[in-house]
């Protein structure tokens, strides 16, 4: 998986005694339970870390082996979600679980192929989970560990292509200590190496790294022709949030947490600024992600309710 390192042992050993130094506090760190932290790292995809300890930890209480989560109803699981948004990613977490139990005699698999094939595990969260639960010396790229990466490596966040930026970060962790080498990158991603102001004069890479040094000396592979990305294309401007759809998704599902188990809930209105037809469109969706339960006998009135198994 990985190869002689690019970096230099000194680099290494500076990032790792700065983690170790004490960085972010987060309570789902003080587990080596792979469920524990495959839940914690489906939380905390797209999500403020600190939210997810929170809400990981009522969660944890709830739902504290993977047993007991595939037993639950998919409405059960929803409503322990509230609050984290992108409300998918717990039916996925769900549907996750059952397979565990089915597939895999209720443990969380240590194969990477194996993570991969469970439902709303991807290569990052498959990685998170390697090398955090299992030791193994894989490294996980999210958007901090990519930014960091790619800082240090070329000067820029977005030069490397995703496959380049893979290979330099599973050759990047040093074999012995994934874990922390993990933590510590998205540690420096999340306090340090901002997206648009990077706080360079206290970052343990600042000696190695292009962005912060332009005069550094080769740490890692080059950017070629082959592996750059636009990074100076002119964006849009993002719409305003109420507006968007998974607004509207979000504002459906939390209707459906307040009603008692099994209700059903009619949606015969607009909601916020999207008219009835739109919330037509967001309900049908959902119903196709298996977040609700449209009865289609009355389709005029948008009967829902959250799934209960």
């Amino acid at each position: 998986m990985s190869g002689p390192s690019p970096f230099p042992t000194t680099l290494r050993d500076t990032i790792l005694a700065w983690y170790a130094g004490g960085t972010r506090t987060l309570p789902f760190r003080e587990t080596t339970d792979p469920y524990a932290i495959l839940v914690s790292e489906a939380m905390a995809q797209q999500t403020q870390a600190a939210r997810a300890g929170e809400a990981w930890v009522r969660f944890m209480a709830q739902f504290p082996t993977v047993g007991i989560l595939a037993g639950a109803t998919p409405a059960d699981v929803l409503r322990a979600w509230k609050g984290l948004g992108y409300n998918r990613r717990a039916i996925d977490l769900w549907r996750a679980a059952g397979q565990i139990v089915e597939r895999f005699g209720g443990r969380v698999p240590s194969a990477l192929a194996d993570l991969e094939s469970l439902p709303g595990v991807g290569p990052y969260t498959a990685r998170a989970v390697a090398a955090l639960a299992f030791g193994l010396p894989v490294g996980a790229v999210d958007t901090n560990v990519r930014r960091v990466l790619g800082r240090i490596v070329t000067g820029e966040a977005g030069v490397l292509a995703p496959a380049a930026l893979q290979r330099l970060a599973d050759a990047a962790v040093p074999p012995d200590r994934p874990g922390e080498w993990t933590h510590a990158l998205m540690d420096i991603g999340a306090t340090l190496c901002h997206p648009r102001r990077p706080d360079c004069e206290p970052c343990p890479a600042r000696a190695w790294c292009r962005h912060a040094n332009p005069s550094a000396g080769e740490t890692a592979i080059r950017a070629t022709p082959g592996h750059a990305t636009a990074t100076t294309a002119t964006r849009e401007a993002p719409a305003p949030f109420r507006t968007t759809f998974r607004w509207l998704r979000g504002r459906i599902v939390d209707r459906l947490r307040e009603a008692p188990d099994g209700e059903w809930v009619v949606l015969d209105d607009s909601i916020g600024e999207h008219d009835r037809a739109a919330v037509e469109v967001a309900t049908r969706a959902l119903a196709r992600d298996g977040l609700l339960d449209l009865d289609e006998a009355v389709p005029a009135r948008l009967r829902v309710r959250l799934p209960i198994g």
